[in-house]
């Protein structure tokens, strides 16, 4: 896919708003684990696939996603930027590409993918096996790696090949939820639906003003004077986040 699709251009316009906020990289990656149960952990993107929608994330293929991919190659992501308040949840199917898969393109994307990382994060893939109960206090510093060298036999690459984009903005209380499928002349497309999104929160402010306003004063230590110069966030029961203009 050579033209970006809608909810990729949300997806970059967030990262950039987002941009001087360390964490806007990193995302919740969940699995459906052997046991049947979900499993979920933070990792950090590592870019879209050449010309592309597909998302990569680096990996030790001695962790339990590996297994539990191969088990059931679907995953999910969810994505929460805090300075513009808006959610990704991107679900799809994930190619697992290590050192024994046979396509030479997919070893040249993790050849790619792995020079793209720093030397600290290429040490961490020489390290002990993770999960493993700790045997030694070995230090990273302690091993050696030459940076010219391609990839180490742990390092894995996923690409997660969305199917479906579930974008919710909190501060607009806009949500779309856009489908990968087929279209009439056989070719995949996507198709966006607006749909009906949380509760609006803000409208609380209305509901119970006095009450609000107290349990700003006990949360912060201050008075909330004129609420209008200050950004907030209500539940039904309280304000659960506030942050200053």
């Amino acid at each position: 896919m050579g033209t970006a699709t809608p909810w990729k251009l949300l997806l970059l316009s967030a990262l950039e708003s987002n941009s001087h906020l360390k964490h806007s990289t990193y995302f919740q990656f969940a699995t459906i684990g052997c046991n049947g149960r979900p499993t979920n952990r933070s990792v950090v993107f590592r870019g879209f696939g050449e010309n592309s929608d597909r998302i990569q994330i680096n990996t030790d293929c001695r962790t339990r996603k590996i297994e539990e991919l191969k088990h059931c190659p679907f995953a999910e992501i969810c994505w929460y930027f805090t300075d513009s308040w808006e959610q990704f949840r991107i679900s799809g199917r994930v190619d697992v590409i290590d050192g024994s898969n046979p396509d030479p393109e997919k070893l040249q994307q993790r050849e790619k993918s792995w020079f793209a990382s720093s030397l600290k994060s290429r040490l961490q893939y020489l390290g002990p096996n993770p999960g493993l109960p700790c045997l030694s206090d070995q230090s990273l510093n302690e091993f050696f790696l030459d940076p010219s060298l391609g990839p180490v036999a742990t390092f894995c690459l996923l690409v997660l090949d969305p199917d479906q984009v579930d974008y919710l903005n909190l501060k607009s209380n806009q949500r779309t939820v856009s489908t990968l499928s087929r279209c009439a002349n056989g070719e995949m497309c996507w198709n966006s639906e607006m749909i009906n999104p949380l509760p609006c929160k803000a409208s609380c402010l209305n509901v119970h003003p006095i009450p609000l306003a107290q349990r700003y004063q006990e949360n912060v230590g201050q008075p909330i004077g004129t609420i209008l110069k200050r950004k907030l966030k209500f539940s039904y029961s309280g304000i659960v986040e506030y942050t200053f203009e």
